[in-house]
This record gives structure tokens, sequence and C-alpha cells, in this order.
């Protein structure tokens, strides 16, 4: 394996679905500007409840993205 030098990047995805849609979600998006994405950490997962129910997932994530070697 090469040595790599990575960025890193924080995010959060949401979605009214599930857990990994608000993950698929965050990703895809931030994949159309960052390129070389080469892996995700999870750090929180949040929600929002409306009348005893869960209407919104909120998946905090970091990103890490290589540089480029020159």
């Amino acid at each position: 394996m090469d040595d790599h030098v990575y960025s890193v990047t924080e995010i959060v995805g949401t979605s009214k679905t599930s857990v990994e849609d608000a993950v698929q979600h965050g990703i895809r998006t931030a994949a159309k500007t960052l390129r070389n994405l080469e892996w995700f950490e999870v750090t929180q997962i949040k929600g929002h409840i409306v009348d005893g129910d869960v209407a919104h997932y909120q998946v905090c994530m970091k990103l890490g993205f290589r540089y480029d070697p020159k």
C-alpha cells in the first residue's frame, strides 16, 4: 500500500426514511464536489421526533479524501 495523505471533513446526511439512507444521501451529495473520497466514519446519529414517531434521521459523519500526489 502506498503512503497517502488525507483531509477530513464533517457532514450531516439526512433522510425521512432511514439511517442508511441518510448516510448514502450525505456521501452521494459530498461526492459531487469532493474528489478522492475513500472512507467515512459515523460519529453521531440523531433524529427529529414528531407525535411520538421518527420524522427525520440525521447522521453526522467524517469523510476522508485523499490528496492527489504532485
